[in-house]
């Protein structure tokens, strides 16, 4: 077999076996490249251009903080911006998650909301309290700590070796699973605390609403009270992981408030900024810190450009953006409209379900509709369609092995909060475009 040959180019990008276009300009939800091409951005990136592109307030305030100091050390000083943004959030979020640690990526705030996880039961007296339970399907990053507590097979196959241990429970999926199954009702999470001892257990980590790894699914509206009340039982932290959902993406700030339940941890990522900056945060209850505070002192996690005072002003300038602009009604309004166009994808041959939550949706793809049953992975059918997707000037972000594992195609939409109804209509009309071909290329019978 000929060696592959990889695009000649001096930048070392994920996908090594195809050429990228140049974008050069983002217009609101569009994003146009060098020959001109214009692309309907509906998965805003990866689930991070919230605001769309070329609001200039955010681009201003970045500007205006490296103007004044570019960078300062979290570990000895504080700045305005970090301590605005941490005011602004505890406003925002579900109350009692009073404290916010400011960090770059979703994945980095996994890693620190799990340490800290840890750290407390340590400073707490119990420190045989060390293992994670979480959920499969599901994804929480990919440093080595949030990618053991992630289901997603084939990112961890190849570094097996180097994960730990974590406890998985069935996600619940109402599209493939009966009302009464234990996944659906939270039962899951207490047998698996129960088999694993209490007292060893730290925390429980799951997306309020699923990402791409489970398609936005929804789970029951009682499964988080349900959580609450067991994690409250057997004295385990509740991690809500909102990297993906949070920020107003499902028409509330945060997609747990749509249960009725408070996590002791969350973490906020992606659109926290609208993408002008990476940045994440972690935010905590006092429970939660408290200890460290009385014990150490000292929170045992540090990164470089934690609470950096550029990109903190890039997260306050788009927090405040959002607020003013009344941005998270918009989503769960646009959203309802969302949803109601998507629905005539259901008459598609090969679409089983729609679903998600505010400008959040999964499209699942399937062989067989009555039945249920996926296409098998060696299609690659997500991935065609993704592609065919591009090439009508459509973006969306497509994910695989969800039904079983290893198979199962979706694909995920989630557009800036600022979407059109008229962009929303042309949303639909590529993705049939692109449903077509993929079929074709795929040679499925319609």
């Amino acid at each position: 077999m000929p060696a592959r040959r990889y695009p000649e180019t001096g930048v070392f990008y994920r996908a090594l076996d195809r050429e990228f276009p140049l974008i050069v300009r983002g217009e609101g939800c569009w994003l146009v490249d060098d020959m001109g091409r214009r692309y309907l951005d509906a998965c805003g990136g990866a689930y991070v251009a919230n605001l769309g592109h070329g609001v200039s307030e955010v681009a201003d305030a970045v500007a205006e903080q490296i103007r004044k100091v570019a960078y300062v050390n979290g570990t000895a000083f504080t700045n305005e911006p970090a301590e605005r943004l941490a005011a602004e959030l505890r406003t925002l979020s579900p109350k009692g998650l009073d404290f916010a640690y400011f960090l770059s990526s979703g994945s980095e705030a996994v890693e620190a909301a799990l340490k800290l996880a840890r750290q407390h039961w340590v400073e707490s007296g119990k420190p045989g309290k060390h293992k994670i339970i979480a959920r499969t399907p599901g994804y929480h990053g990919n440093t080595m700590l949030a990618l053991s507590a992630s289901a997603r097979e084939h990112y961890k196959k190849m570094f097996g070796p180097w994960l730990i241990p974590v406890t998985m429970i069935p996600a619940p999926s109402p599209y493939r699973r009966a009302a009464s199954d234990p996944a659906m009702t939270a039962e899951a999470l207490e047998t698996a605390i129960l088999n694993e001892g209490a007292d060893t257990v730290a925390a429980f980590i799951a997306e309020p609403v699923g990402g791409s790894s489970t398609g936005a699914s929804v789970p029951p509206q009682a499964y988080f009270k349900r959580v609450r009340e067991i994690c409250d039982k057997h004295n385990v932290l509740f991690i809500a992981d909102e990297v993906l959902s949070g920020s107003g993406r499902t028409g509330k700030w945060a997609a747990i408030e749509h249960f009725g339940a408070t996590p002791d941890i969350m973490t906020l990522g992606k659109g926290l900024s609208g993408g002008y900056v990476p940045l994440s945060a972690v935010l905590a209850t006092k429970k939660v810190i408290d200890p460290i505070a009385q014990g150490s002192g000292s929170f045992k996690h540090a990164q470089t450009f934690s609470h950096s005072p550029a990109i903190c002003a890039a997260g306050l300038a788009a927090v405040r953006h959002i607020k003013k602009n009344n941005l998270v009604a918009r989503c769960a309004d646009m959203g309802a409209v969302l949803h109601r166009k998507l629905a005539v994808l259901l008459d598609l041959p090969c679409v089983g379900d729609v679903r998600g939550l505010g400008l959040l949706a999964g499209i699942e793809f399937v062989a067989d509709k009555k039945t249920k049953a996926p296409f098998p992975r060696s299609l690659k059918f997500a991935e065609a369609f993704t592609a065919k997707a591009q090439e009508a000037g459509l973006i969306v972000w497509p994910n695989t092995g969800h039904a079983d594992g290893e198979n199962g195609d979706l694909v995920m939409l989630a557009p800036p909060f600022i979407v059109t109804e008229a962009e929303l209509d042309e949303i639909v009309v590529r993705f049939k475009i692109a449903h077509a071909a993929a079929l074709e290329a795929c040679h499925v019978r319609r």
